[in-house]
């Protein structure tokens, strides 16, 4: 890192209320700028090398302290911990599992667990459950050191956008300060690694920038390299790294650009800095995020919960798995129980029950049909023929292209039926239902058999064919998509009988085929490569990301209500509650600061598009405020806007990594206000002014920190809307349930 004393200095500055020369301090400008960093006051602690790394080492001291204080505290799994401890235990298992997110946050607290003595055999059941003597700590401190790493990464970046101290320092308080934030960092999550990469790589980018300069030397491509590894790691963790690479990428076309315009660059040099950003922020972050997607699949080996989710070739790669090192017959028969699993990515399996449908879908007497994405005997039908008056010829006569059959489901002994009454939830499609008794039913059962790309004559395959089975006499397609059903269908998928032949959810394949009178072949041809393996594993998060919808009583938050702290979010409660709730002392005053940065952006617009003249040390004070601002507030747009356009299921911690620009713009606007402030001033007291509001700005934060804090650090008694509650001067707004 730089620090002050690294930074060329100017010849002469100005005071904004004199006109008489004074000492040039150090240039604190960003070197790939044409203006340097002037200041409305040039105060000692922006210029001191002590001041600079007193600070650091204090906020990150302090930091240390308040990230991993009770960090064992509460004794029980705490919201989220379900999840991502039951993810890490199964990666110590290496049992398979599917899950929404990449790999990376996951594997990071896996390896954590191993290192601090966990063997993977605590269950994760539920919210409340009592670790005892589980050593869950370890898997909690290292969460809590990204988390805690994250506060000095703020200092550091805006010190590199703006060279101020001061800016960096209050930035960093108000990391340290905001109890949302650490209330993150402190559990089995993947918030911490998340927002700890895309600072890290916020960091290296603005540092790469300040090393424009001296173009392929060492330490330009050191923080090149870093900025595209950290990137890589972001979108490793979750899926919205994806808006922290827009934001570097966006970075490095608006630094191309410059470097096109600059004359005195030939053009093989230009090619040259173009080619080293493709393979260090594309090539190098794709090859980091494929190597960690390979280690997942490498590590779970074993089948698992979640193998219901992948295709039939997929599964066949797992230990376990039914599928695995295994011979099945390689032709469908009558005769035959099969497993149906729909082709899509995340598709199902044909499955039944013997719950019926409500009586508002039509006849109560018919059972319910779903996709179910787990093993289940109640997945399992038998092919029989469709008019039951021809022998089966033991087994061995077999299934093909335009047959007519009934397919019974096994446990119930109900036949697969459509009629012309809508479907549950997709109402311009057909109900599917088990109907009739001990295998009979009528001739709503029937349906035709199509391969894709067969003829007549033509046999269904286990896994190798697709087919689509046409309802006789509806003419409609068995159909399964990612809606699921209420909770009365258990939540699992629906399936439907779609009047659209050309849908690609019409498809199936025959994964299951139990028939011991056919010749078995081994499964080994089925099984797909790394690549397709990977591709899969992407359309079925994808597919699943899209449908996270909210279940029924659950407590969801709109993006508009996340910069205002409308609402916070339960982490634990009981006896030992835990509030997500941002700091709003902090969190007011990054809107409050925002709206100024905006206002100040607007006004100086409106100036030099006048050409009115003003002081060059204001201008170039401006010029250094919204450079390092307006990237600030570009990197806020793209980590909290897009969730605007989002489907899937929202809850307030989605917002915090939108809310660590939020906060390091808020400390760089904030300095440039105490400055203005202070140059009002007469000079002799401008150093009193000066220190004095920054010891109050402080103050008032530090003290909202010890106000707030036991929302973070767990709560007991009564709630604060019951009377002497100690709690109830906290509750600023109706809308907190502390």
């Amino acid at each position: 890192m730089a620090s002050p004393e690294e930074r060329e200095p100017q010849s002469e500055d100005y005071h904004s209320n004199s006109d008489s020369p004074v000492t040039k301090t150090p240039d604190l400008g960003v070197p790939s700028s044409s203006h340097y960093c002037g200041r409305l006051y040039s105060s000692p602690l922006n210029d001191s090398d002590v001041a600079y790394y007193v600070g650091l080492a204090v906020i990150t001291l302090a930091s240390i302290a308040t990230r991993l204080y009770k960090i064992d505290e509460p004794y029980h799994v705490a919201w989220d911990e379900t999840h991502f401890g039951k993810h890490a235990s199964w990666y110590i298992q290496g049992r398979f599992f599917f899950d929404v997110h990449p790999p990376l946050g996951k594997l990071i607290i896996a390896v954590a667990g191993v290192l601090t003595g966990y063997n993977g055999s605590f269950e994760f059941e539920e919210p409340g459950q009592q670790y005892k003597d589980t050593p869950y700590v370890g898997m909690r401190v290292a969460c809590a050191v990204l988390g805690l790493l994250v506060v000095p990464l703020g200092y550091l970046t805006v010190w590199e956008l703006v060279r101020s101290t001061t800016a960096a320092l209050l930035a960093g308080v108000m990391l340290l300060c905001e109890t949302g934030t650490l209330v993150l960092s402190q559990y089995i999550l993947l918030d911490p690694p998340l927002i700890f990469f895309i600072m890290a790589a916020s960091f290296c980018t603005a540092r790469f920038i300040n090393c424009r300069n001296e173009p392929f030397d060492m330490e330009w491509w050191y923080w090149l390299s870093l900025s595209g590894m950290f990137i890589g790691c972001a979108f490793s963790v979750k899926w919205v790294g994806l808006f922290v690479i827009a934001l570097v990428g966006l970075t490095t076309l608006k630094d191309l650009w410059d470097l096109w315009g600059d004359l005195t660059l030939t053009m093989k040099v230009i090619a040259q800095h173009f080619l080293a950003r493709v393979l260090c922020l594309i090539i190098w972050p794709a090859v980091i995020y494929m190597t960690i997607f390979a280690f997942h699949l490498m590590v779970l080996s074993n089948s698992g919960n979640g193998d219901g989710f992948f295709s039939s070739e997929f599964q066949s790669m797992l230990v376990g798995n039914e599928l695995y090192d295994h011979k099945v017959p390689e032709f469908v028969a009558y005769g035959s129980v099969v497993t149906l699993k729909n082709n899509r990515g995340g598709g199902g399996l044909l499955h039944s029950h013997s719950h019926l449908y409500p009586e508002e879908y039509g006849n109560i007497q018919q059972q319910q049909v779903t996709a179910y994405t787990h093993k289940d005997d109640n997945n399992r039908w038998l092919v029989k023929r469709h008019n039951h008056t021809e022998p089966e010829e033991d087994g061995q006569t077999v299934l093909t292209h335009g047959d007519w059959v009934v397919l019974e489901h096994t446990t119930t002994q109900r036949n697969l039926h459509s009629h012309a009454l809508k479907a549950p939830m997709t109402a311009t499609h057909y109900q599917v239902t088990c109907y009739g008794e001990d295998g009979a039913g009528d001739a709503n059962d029937v349906w035709e058999v199509e391969v894709v790309g067969g003829v007549s004559g033509d046999p269904v395959r286990t896994v190798a064919s697709k087919i689509r089975l046409r309802h006789v006499n509806v003419g409609c397609y068995l159909h399964s998509h990612s809606t699921q059903l209420p909770k009365w269908g258990w939540e699992q998928l629906e399936v439907t009988c779609n009047p659209r032949r050309l849908d690609k959810n019409n498809l199936w394949n025959v994964e299951g085929n139990l028939n011991d009178a056919m010749p078995m072949v081994s499964f080994d041809f089925y099984k797909p490569s790394f690549l397709s393996r990977f591709l899969e594993s992407h359309i079925v998060m994808a597919e699943s990301n899209s449908n996270m919808k909210p279940k029924e009583g659950e407590i969801t938050s709109q993006p508009w209500h996340w910069p205002i702290n409308y609402q916070g979010q339960h982490f634990s409660g009981g006896d030992y509650r835990v509030y997500l709730l941002g700091n709003p002392v902090v969190f007011w005053s990054c809107g409050v600061l925002f709206l100024l940065f905006l206002m100040i952006l607007v006004g100086k617009l409106l100036v030099d598009q006048r050409g009115l003249e003003y002081s060059p040390v204001l201008r170039d004070t401006l010029d250094c405020l919204l450079s390092g601002g307006g990237w600030l507030l570009l990197g806020w747009f793209l980590h909290y806007l897009p969730f605007y356009l989002m489907g899937r299921v929202l809850y307030f911690h989605h917002y915090f990594p939108a809310l660590m620009f939020s906060i390091m713009l808020a400390g760089t606007v904030l300095e440039f206000a105490v400055s203005f402030f202070t140059s009002l001033f007469p000079y002799p007291l401008q150093g009193t002014v000066y220190h004095t509001a920054l010891a109050v700005l402080i103050s008032l934060i530090i003290g909202s920190f010890v106000m707030f804090s036991p929302l973070a650090y767990g709560m007991n008694g009564p709630k604060a809307d019951v009377p002497n509650s100690s709690y109830s001067g906290l509750k600023w707004l109706q809308s907190w349930d502390i």
